[in-house]
């Protein structure tokens, strides 16, 4: 193994490849420069899940947290996740393992709202290219796709809708119509990784250096694609239930993938729900047809409810735009204000407890003093 590789034993099916291969570039090694005056080195979060593994240029490491990093966590979001670089310190050499200093500003990423904690959580880091994955089977819902949609937009993340399990779609003409018209401007690739076809399509949009990920929920047939796109059974895949395709999360953590002669390509577990987050960019992105009709309205504060005037309501009427579309437009719209509300005050709290830290702190370094 050369300098910058990976053990095969690793699992994140990353054999040799130098920090540049794993998309180390002059803009992160500008960002990175204060911590290498401070001794430190660079990695790439590889695998998390369990284990937290990063790639350095001596080899493959475990990253660990320790009390101080954790105490400072504001929330889930400062965690290191899978495709995130890595200001790291050696603390121990066989087995190798480094403990955490900072998380190099990121670009691209795809994060969800989790109402569970009320926190935010990123699944993917660094990321070009979302493929966001749909089965033609039983799974396909638009207005989840809305919401993949949505977030990928909101990371500044460049989506492709993948609509997988084509060899047993039916009405598939009707299908594909339907997601373009929610989906307007964005690719779709319609696939099937059990007889391959889009896979072509999908590895040529895999180019060396750029880091792409598969985000979908349990049994759309990510892990199949994932083995298609490597060439073998790197993931394993069961078998579906027969009366609603729902199938078991066989993926349970998210790890980075070189694909051979391609890019790299992150997979994720299956996401049982999806929470927008506080951003205006993605809606507006995801719903421009609707965003241009609001501009039409007579009050700039319209709801598009029952007031005079409105030129989104006229369009329902009129029917070239969907009620369903309008309804959902509502619903993430409210979402995202519930959620920028609550990050506004979680904020507060957190400067809050932050200026109370730093209080104490100095209180405790006075009386030092005095002894």
């Amino acid at each position: 193994m050369r300098e910058g590789g990976i053990p095969a034993s690793s699992g994140a099916d990353l054999p040799s490849l130098g920090l540049h291969e794993l998309g180390w570039s002059a803009e992160r090694s500008a960002a990175f420069a204060s911590h290498a005056l401070a001794g430190l080195i660079p990695g790439r979060v590889v695998s998390s899940g369990g284990a937290t593994m990063a790639a350095t240029r001596d080899g493959l490491v475990e990253v660990i947290l320790q009390r101080r990093y954790r105490r400072d966590v504001g929330d889930l979001v400062d965690l290191p996740a899978v495709g995130d670089w890595l200001a790291l310190q050696k603390v121990c050499v066989d087995p190798p393992i480094a403990a955490l200093r900072a998380v190099l500003p990121r670009a691209g990423v795809f994060a969800r709202h989790r109402p569970a904690d009320d926190g935010s959580q990123v699944l993917a880091a660094n990321v070009d290219i979302a493929f966001l994955v749909s089965g033609l089977d039983h799974d396909l819902n638009l207005r989840r796709l809305e919401r993949y949609l949505v977030l990928a937009f909101d990371g500044g993340v460049t989506p492709v809708v993948v609509l997988n399990k084509a060899d047993v779609a039916s009405h598939l003409d009707t299908t594909v119509s339907e997601v373009h018209r929610i989906a307007a401007g964005t690719r779709i690739v319609v696939a099937s990784a059990l007889v391959g076809t889009g896979m072509d399509e999908l590895r040529s949009l895999l180019q060396p250096g750029a880091t792409s990920c598969l985000l979908g929920s349990s049994g759309v047939g990510k892990s199949s694609i994932i083995n298609a796109l490597l060439g073998h059974d790197r993931q394993v895949v069961h078998a579906l239930r027969e009366d609603d395709s729902k199938g078991r999360h066989t993926t349970t953590r998210r790890e980075l993938f070189r694909v051979p002669g391609a890019g790299l390509l992150i997979d994720t577990p299956g996401l049982r729900t999806v929470g927008v987050l506080a951003l205006q960019s993605g809606l507006a992105a995801s719903f421009g047809e609707v965003e241009a009709l609001a501009r039409r309205c007579r009050f700039t504060d319209c709801r598009h409810e029952a007031e005079p005037g409105c030129a989104v309501q006229a369009a329902v009427d009129r029917g070239t735009l969907d009620a369903d579309r309008l309804a959902s437009h509502r619903k993430l719209e409210a979402e995202r204000r519930w959620t920028e509300l609550r990050e506004d005050t979680r904020a507060r709290r957190e400067a809050d407890r932050r200026f109370g830290r730093m209080v104490r702190d100095a209180a405790r370094a006075a009386r030092a003093r005095q002894t």
